[in-house]
């Protein structure tokens, strides 16, 4: 199976997540960093999940799930220990079209988590479509170690060069080859945090 790699805009969109212990609390974690608005349905939560509801940050159901929970989220993410409630979540969420991820469960997931290497506002996603994520990490540890620190202060630059070269009258083919060698310039890796 092939999968279609996005990037998906979450800021104050609805996001679901079933299950408050320590892996419901990574994809929590996940989600408010993309600026998801989280709504954690679980009887009970880890120390974390109940600050982050404390402070206001997501909106924790303390009680089992129900199927209205699923009403107006953008996504859910299913992180428990019960194949029969993870499998009635998946089910219901896919009747409805939100997009479901089962930590865990390759077979019942619509989208799948990545390994994440970030620099700025560069991202870049690795996955194996769920068939060895320790081996994403192991991909994604390595990527961190070799990519320049500064690539993130870099791609900024490149923006603000791009849209300056966008707000000027120049021939396309002269704009994108101007771009290219900007690009072309970045440092990739070797200095290890200089």
């Amino acid at each position: 199976m092939a999968l279609f790699p996005i990037f998906l805009k979450l800021d104050g969109r609805q996001a679901l997540v079933v299950g408050g212990g320590r892996v419901g609390e990574g994809k929590v974690r996940g989600l408010l960093r993309a600026g998801a608005r989280v709504r954690v349905v679980a009887p009970g939560a880890t120390a974390r999940v109940q600050a982050w509801a404390k402070q206001g940050r997501i909106v924790w159901s303390r009680r089992a799930f129900a199927p209205e929970d699923l009403r107006g989220a953008a996504l859910a993410v299913v992180a428990t220990p019960f194949t029969e409630l993870n499998d009635r979540v998946a089910r219901l969420a896919r009747s409805r079209r939100v997009p479901v991820n089962v930590v865990d469960d390759p077979d019942r997931c619509d989208f799948y988590y990545p390994s994440v290497v970030r620099r700025g506002p560069l991202t870049i996603a690795i996955s194996t479509e769920g068939r060895s994520p320790a081996f994403a990490r192991r991909l994604r540890v390595a990527l961190e170690r070799s990519l320049d620190s500064k690539l993130g202060a870099e791609v900024r630059r490149l923006g603000r060069e791009r849209r300056r070269l966008f707000s000027q009258s120049l021939d396309p083919r002269e704009r994108r080859r101007l771009l290219l060698r900007l690009a072309g310039e970045l440092p990739l890796g070797g200095n290890h945090g200089r």
